[in-house]
């Protein structure tokens, strides 16, 4: 699989909620939507925060610390409960290089609309999204027909993603990619 060179251009993924106050000194709980709580909620990260009137666009973060499994953050110039409760529902953004990959790990948003085609070049159609199963991440790939497949996002079904190039390149089973979503298929083929 061949990485993008150089830093790519930015985008804003959610990384978090904030919940309600916590204690007196301005802390406030967060509902996490990252797999890297540590580095997005570093001490000094910028922020982006929307969804709440009469927010700041963004927020620094002061500190965070673990209670029960649940993070605390204190933001910057956040001293009270008060402050900190209006605050409760805020959606906090990350600015993320989609680019930045290792060879196995993808962020969905950089693989949502790569063209997904087969080892011959017969295009099969786009990434719609990426399911998170217990089992395994499953590529939703929307058909030009109208119909769907769902591909195991799998080295041995994935060999190549060119995040660059705009495309995925898949080797399935024979069939597989014949098969559509129940509800599209035509009566009479039953």
């Amino acid at each position: 699989m061949r990485l993008p060179v150089g830093p790519g251009p930015l985008s804003r993924v959610v990384v978090g909620r904030i919940g309600r106050a916590q204690g007196v000194r301005g802390e406030v709980t967060v509902e996490v939507r990252t797999d890297v709580p540590e580095e997005r909620f570093s001490p000094g990260s910028v922020l982006f925060a929307s969804g709440r009137a009469g927010l700041p666009p963004a927020v620094t973060v002061g500190g965070i610390r673990w209670q029960n499994a649940r993070l605390i953050l204190s933001v910057e110039g956040v001293a009270d409960r008060t402050a900190a409760e209006a605050l409760r529902g805020a959606i906090l953004e990350a600015e993320v290089d989609l680019s930045l990959t290792s060879d196995d790990e993808y962020h969905d948003l950089a693989l949502v609309g790569l063209i997904v085609r087969q080892s011959d070049d017969t295009q099969l159609g786009r990434i719609s999204e990426v399911l998170h199963l217990p089992s395994q991440d499953v590529l939703l790939v929307a058909r030009e027909d109208g119909g769907e497949l769902l591909v195991p996002f799998v080295r041995q079904m994935v060999p190549e993603v060119d995040i660059e190039g705009g495309f995925v390149v898949v080797e399935l089973p024979d069939g597989l990619a014949d098969l559509t979503n129940p509800s599209e298929r035509n009566p009479a083929e039953s």
